[in-house]
């Protein structure tokens, strides 16, 4: 009997691990499930409950698929779940991807944005070391050499990885074929001026990938350009009017600014490239910014200067946009066509604003400001008042895209010294001096205005 004894006491203490209960448990619950078609119609029916045991879908990337999960797959992984906590997830994690479908990523993406809930300005910008865009100033072929600044020399692309994430929501990444199935048989066309061109550069530069060479033309004017998409029957267009309004010195350009005068009630000679379009995006502002007061005319410009009249800056930029709003009211089919008017791009002429006094301008600088508090004295906020009274009193709905909040913070994404001048890159003396020739008004591409049309899309 002595001899049992410690077999007995081995036998007492010995432990058998969770782990190989539920390994045992899961395999008779296998067995049971391959075997057993009652087993089988009970999991069936309470599928949606084990999928809610599922880890984060923000975990799941999307792959297309029509294969129907068998029973093994289904329920196996969830009853470890509900014993491990999401230990053996990695058994299918595989055939979840699979199931989950890219259209449908996309549309929850899309859900996620409400323009009605979501502050597009109140936001910061995150730095994404992985981030890469969508297209090069090498790759795509339509972006003027004004703005290529990689190709124009700029040795560093910190500045394409900053990321806009608003507070409270969150912006859809661009997809250039939702963007053009947006666009199928469809006009959208941007005016303005060489910020709103930019901003037309980046919308074509960020979809013309994906359309066949023998598929897509481009054809430039002096005032209008026309890119087309065949496949889509669709046209992403820009039609070049600084004031919106008639000036003097749309094409040819006035260099001196005392002799600019805009007809501040017409829009008339332009109006007609922009009747048929069915997604109208306007901008207006820095052109107006010349000094405190702008010669404004009414009637024609047949006697020159002598009709016009010096207003104050604020007072003819509300007449000018009020035509504006006229023609929109009186023209345009609001269930036809959508209107949107983005607000100013900011310039940073002044590095004292972001407390660098002995700074030069914008030259040199590689990060946003961080202070969300930040306002420089490049942007106007009377001016940006004026926009929304006008907007507010119109009949027609148009929405409002406030893209300069943003775009303060943002001294690091302008041209600068890689850019051109008078139709020539800057050479190196000229880059040497950039309190002369830096420009700190224009934005690289790609870089910024890729954001402004994530988020013009996201209200598509």
């Amino acid at each position: 009997m002595g001899f049992l004894t410690p077999n007995r006491g081995a036998l007492g203490g010995t432990k058998i691990p969770l782990s190989i209960i539920v390994l045992v448990l899961c395999g008779f619950m296998f067995f049971v499930l391959l075997y057993t078609e009652r087993i089988s119609l009970m999991s069936s029916s309470s599928s949606n409950f084990l999928r809610s045991k599922s880890c984060p879908r923000k975990n799941i990337s999307s792959k297309p698929s029509k294969r129907t999960p068998n029973l093994k797959t289904l329920f196996l992984p969830y009853f470890c779940i509900f014993f491990l906590s999401c230990d053996a997830s990695n058994i299918s994690e595989e055939k979840v991807r699979e199931e989950r479908s890219e259209k449908m990523d996309v549309l929850d993406d899309r859900f996620e944005f409400d323009p009605e809930e979501c502050n597009v300005a109140a936001g910061k910008w995150v730095y994404n070391s992985s981030a890469e865009p969508l297209y090069t100033d090498e790759s795509c072929p339509y972006i003027d050499r004004q703005f290529s600044c990689m190709k124009n020399g700029r040795p560093e692309t910190d500045y394409l990885r900053w990321e806009w994430q608003p507070d409270d929501c969150t912006i859809p990444r661009f997809n250039p074929k939702l963007a053009m199935n947006k666009l199928r048989g469809k006009r959208l066309l941007f005016v303005g001026d060489s910020l709103q061109r930019s901003q037309w550069e980046s919308f074509v530069c960020l979809v013309e990938s994906i359309i066949p060479e023998g598929e897509k033309s481009m054809k430039r004017s002096k005032k209008y350009f026309v890119f087309k998409a065949k496949e889509y029957n669709a046209s992403i267009e820009f039609y070049w009017a600084p004031f919106i309004v008639e000036s003097n010195t749309d094409l040819p350009v006035i260099l001196d600014m005392k002799k600019r005068v805009v007809k501040v009630d017409s829009v008339e000679d332009r109006s007609k490239y922009w009747e048929g379009a069915d997604i109208l995006v306007f901008n207006t502002y820095v052109w107006w910014m010349s000094g405190l007061r702008m010669k404004a005319l009414w009637g024609s410009f047949g006697n020159g200067e002598r009709g016009a009249e010096a207003l104050d800056t604020p007072v003819a930029y509300r007449l000018g946009l009020k035509t504006w709003a006229n023609w929109v009211d009186s023209t345009v089919d609001s269930n036809k066509t959508k209107v949107f008017f983005t607000t100013m791009s900011p310039t940073h002429t002044r590095s004292a604003d972001w407390g660098k006094p002995n700074g030069t301008k914008c030259f040199n600088e590689t990060e946003p400001v961080k202070d969300k508090r930040f306002w420089g004295t490049g942007s106007n906020k009377q001016m940006m008042k004026v926009v929304s009274s006008v907007v507010k009193h119109m009949a027609t709905h148009v929405t409002v895209i406030n893209i300069t909040q943003l775009s303060e913070y943002r001294i690091d994404a302008h041209t600068s010294v890689y850019t051109e001048t008078g139709g020539k890159v800057l050479t190196a003396e000229q880059r040497a001096d950039p309190m002369g020739n830096a420009d700190c008004i224009h934005w690289c591409l790609p870089g910024l205005p890729d954001t402004w049309n994530r988020i013009l899309l996201a209200h598509l």
